[in-house]
């Protein structure tokens, strides 16, 4: 479970941190895909491309996540920046699980679900490893941060089938 911290660190402003975001995705989009996207090394998460289907819109839509390997899967938390909101690639998650992610190491299909319980607390931990203390983030949101889990979309395919925040579908 998250512990919160005594003294949140400063962050920029909302609007600053929506730039940037922006900024990557262009760098990603203009370069063709050779800038933007780094895999995990040790100490450091990687970043990773999404590709979700909009829930009310039916389109295509795209975010870049940092993310961790955890055998055949993908971790990534659903934080907004610090925002309270969910983020939508995660509320798309939730109406559609199936997606697309881009590595630079390739693209695979995926299928996502939120970590419960002791997978949950054990990824979270996890994320404490690479220094950015994601305590001290969720602790600026007023619910739950997930932990989501992309799985191999043919690993998630020959198991029976739950919605991504855990329950039977």
């Amino acid at each position: 479970m998250e512990a919160t911290s005594s003294r949140p660190k400063r962050l920029p402003p909302r609007w600053f941190i929506r730039i940037a975001w922006a900024v990557h995705r262009a760098i990603h989009r203009l370069t063709g895909g050779r800038r933007g996207l780094w895999l995990v090394r040790p100490g450091r998460w990687g970043t990773m491309r999404i590709t979700t289907v909009g829930r009310r819109t039916g389109k295509k839509r795209e975010a870049i996540l940092g993310y961790y390997e955890d055998g055949p899967n993908l971790v990534t938390m659903a934080m907004n920046g610090w925002g309270a909101p969910e983020p939508a690639w995660w509320l798309n998650l939730q109406a559609q699980p199936n997606a697309e992610v881009d590595l630079k190491s390739g693209t695979r299909a995926v299928r996502a679900r939120a970590a419960v319980g002791e997978e949950r607390e054990r990824l979270w931990a996890r994320f404490r490893e690479f220094g950015d203390d994601p305590d001290d983030y969720a602790y600026r949101r007023p619910g739950q941060t997930e932990v989501v889990v992309l799985e191999p979309a043919s690993a998630a395919a020959a198991q029976p089938q739950e919605g991504p925040s855990g329950a039977m579908g």
